[in-house]
C-alpha cells in the first residue's frame, strides 16, 4: 500500500462517504448549481504530511520521484516482465505475457466490460471539462473521469468540483507514460504521485486507475495490487483524441458509437474530456445511448466502494 497506518490515519479524515448507484433526488442533494468561480485554478497545497514523507516541499512538474513508503516491497514476487515499448512494430516482448494493449489479454480484477454502453473519460482536468459537467448536472448523469496528476495543478478546482458533483474519480498516473516500458519504481512514482494530489485536492485515495494507452501487463497489475489499486479499462475505443488532430472526424466516432449500440448496447468505453471537440461529441455520444446507470466501478459489482 502507498500509506503507512500512521499516514492513512491522517488522510483518512479527508475521506467522504462513497457512492454506488445515486438517484436523481440523492444527485441534486450533493450537486447543486455550480458558479463559474467554482472551476478558477487555484493552488494545491503541499500538506506538511507529504513533506514529511517525500522530503520535500511541491509537487514534481514533470518526472516524479519514487517514494518509499513503509511496507511498501515493489521488488519481491513482482514479475519479472520486460520492459518494452509502444513500438510493437520493433519490440514484441508484450505478447509474452496478459498484456492489454497488444493482445485484449485481461487479467482476474480488470474491469472492461459492463451492462450497459458507458462512458468514461480521460485525461483532465482540463479547460474543457467544465461544460461537460454542467451538461452531466442538467441531465442529473454521473461518469467517470480518470485524472492525469500534473492535471490537477493547473485545474484544481475542477477535480473539486467533480468530487462534489458525485463523479467518480480514478488515477490516469501522473504524466500520462506507457507504464510497460517503465522500471517498479517509476510505474510506482506514477501511481503514488497521482494518489497524493488526488487526496489532497478531491479529499478522496483512489482504489482504482486506468493505464494509459491500456499498458498494462502482470508486472504492471501486481505494482498497482500492491497499492491498493484494480484497473480499468475498455471494451470500446471511440479513438475521440485524434479528431482534436484532425484525423478522424466526429462522424467516424458517432458511426462507431452507433455500430456498438446496434451490435449489443455493453461495454465500457474510452472517450476524453481533453478538448473542447472531445466533450462536444462525449455530450452527443450520452444522448446516443441514453442514461447511465452506472459507475466504471460499478459494472463488476454494484457494492464495490470507489475509494480506499
Amino acid at each position: 500500500m502507498i500509506l503507512s497506518h500512521q499516514l492513512f490515519l491522517v488522510v483518512a479524515c479527508f475521506v467522504q462517504a462513497c457512492f454506488s448507484l445515486m438517484t436523481p433526488s440523492d444527485f441534486e442533494r450533493i450537486n447543486g448549481m455550480l458558479a463559474p468561480e467554482a472551476y478558477s485554478s487555484t493552488s494545491v497545497p503541499f500538506p506538511a504530511w507529504l513533506a514529511q514523507l517525500a522530503n520535500r516541499t511541491d509537487w514534481p512538474a514533470a518526472k516524479p520521484p519514487f517514494i518509499q513508503t513503509p511496507g511498501l516491497d515493489i521488488n519481491s514476487g513482482i514479475p519479472s516482465n520486460p520492459l518494452h515499448s509502444l513500438r510493437l512494430d520493433q519490440d514484441m516482448a508484450c505478447f509474452s505475457q496478459c498484456s492489454f494493449d497488444c493482445n485484449n489479454c485481461l487479467g482476474p480484477n480488470d474491469i472492461a466490460a459492463c451492462p450497459q454502453l458507458l462512458q468514461t473519460f480521460d485525461d483532465g482536468p482540463t479547460a474543457a471539462t467544465p461544460a461537460l459537467l454542467d451538461y452531466l448536472r442538467q441531465k442529473r448523469q454521473l461518469t467517470s473521469f480518470f485524472i492525469i496528476g500534473t492535471q490537477v495543478l493547473s485545474f484544481p478546482d475542477t477535480l473539486r468540483a467533480e468530487r462534489r458533483a458525485g463523479h467518480f474519480i480514478g488515477s490516469h498516473t501522473w504524466t500520462h507514460p506507457y507504464l510497460p516500458s517503465l522500471s517498479n519504481q517509476d510505474i510506482a512514482a506514477e501511481l503514488q504521485w497521482t494518489t497524493w494530489v488526488i487526496n489532497v485536492t478531491a479529499g478522496v485515495v483512489p482504489r482504482y486507475f486506468r493505464p494509459p494507452y491500456g499498458g498494462l501487463d502482470d508486472r504492471v497489475r501486481a505494482i498497482a495490487e500492491r497499492m491498493g489499486l484494480t484497473p480499468i479499462v475498455w471494451a470500446h475505443d471511440t479513438n475521440d483524441w485524434q479528431m482534436v488532430g484532425g484525423t478522424r472526424t466526429e462522424n467516424q466516432t458517432l458511426a462507431d458509437v452507433q455500430s456498438w449500440i446496434n451490435a449489443s448496447s455493453t461495454g465500457i468505453m474510452l472517450e476524453h474530456d481533453q478538448a473542447p471537440i472531445t466533450v462536444n461529441t462525449g455530450m452527443k455520444i450520452r444522448d446516443m445511448v441514453g442514461a447511465q446507470m452506472y459507475v466504471a466501478p460499478a459494472c463488476k459489482s454494484l457494492t464495490a466502494p470507489w475509494y480506499n
